[in-house]
């Protein structure tokens, strides 16, 4: 199975209303401006877009909102995110039937499989829809990791053609490479290690700061793939505080509320998440804050 996959795709938010409902209206407008602003690519319904907080029927209205609003002009995919193997078949299919273009799986949540139950987990999946799909590997938030062995297992199963690799070791990203040649299309999935995911050979960024300032996220990445690292530092050297907020355990939150002070969303989530508040949230606006004050100049580098 052959699709194209690559450039900086953000793992978008799910905006609320004040009582918590899905403001689809705010969530359409935000996929479209980012859309519009360069990226290529969106992950509806990851960490980000709080998966874990929806009901089927919410996530699939979420789904249908984004493929919507998108009508075609990037690719979409669905986070799955179940805590059964067979609640992940049954939702991937559902994606399929409404046309999203494709999936990033995680292992079952809540049970923390070992690798043979994440690799079984992964196979069923691929083998009862047609989607094409990318193995999401985070061992360090779900306690799994499918490692070079277990990726020759799942190689067999031809639709899954991707890799969000978030071991936060980049050594890995060359033994996929040096293992499986291009086999494999392997997204950087770590923020605060992105620019070093692209210069080893990454094809792609999955993203979560990406929400905030799309226009650096594309920058980076585009000159990183020219290989002008010089001129990418600089942004990665501004970008690199706000960055490392998708690696702490309130991530959803720190990424919110930079978009509410962006003026690109609201920071409302889902208990059991909270507002961040006192010290914590003085902290990310700071970081934000001197972010946004200190912004460069793109237009310097002649991208496109």
């Amino acid at each position: 199975m052959i699709v194209n996959w690559q450039g900086v795709y953000p793992a978008v938010t799910t905006q609320y209303n004040d009582n918590l409902s899905i403001d689809f209206e705010a969530t359409q407008k935000m996929v479209d401006t980012i859309i519009k602003e360069g990226v290529d690519g969106i992950i509806a319904l990851g960490t980000v877009g709080e998966n874990a907080s929806h009901t089927r029927e919410e996530k699939l209205a979420i789904l249908t909102a984004v493929k919507e609003v998108v009508a075609g002009r990037v690719p979409v995919l669905s986070g799955v995110a179940e805590t059964s193997t067979q609640f992940a078949v049954e939702f991937s299919q559902a994606c399929e039937e409404i046309g999203i273009d494709g999936l990033m799986v995680l292992p079952g949540m809540i049970y923390k499989s070992d690798e043979a139950e994440a690799i079984h987990h992964y196979q069923q999946v691929a083998r009862n829809c047609n989607l094409p799909i990318m193995i999401y590997n985070n061992p360090i938030t779900y306690g799994v990791d499918v490692g070079i062995a277990g990726m020759k297992i799942l190689a067999a199963e031809k639709n899954i053609v991707s890799i969000k690799e978030a071991t936060e070791d980049t050594r890995r990203i060359s033994e996929l490479f040096s293992a499986f040649g291009d086999r494999f299309i392997i997204f950087g999935g770590v923020d605060d290690i992105a620019l070093e995911s692209l210069m080893l050979g990454c094809t792609g960024w999955i993203s979560g700061l990406t929400n905030v300032f799309p226009k650096e996220s594309v920058a980076i990445y585009q000159l990183a793939k020219q290989g002008r690292y010089v001129e990418a530092l600089e942004i990665w050297r501004w970008f690199l505080p706000l960055l490392r907020l998708d690696t702490v355990p309130k991530l959803v939150q720190c990424i919110k509320l930079c978009e509410q002070l962006a003026g690109r969303g609201s920071e409302l989530t889902r208990a059991p998440r909270m507002p961040l508040s006192g010290e914590e949230r003085a902290n990310v606006a700071r970081i934000f804050n001197e972010a946004n004050d200190n912004r460069i100049d793109l237009s310097k580098f002649n991208l496109d």
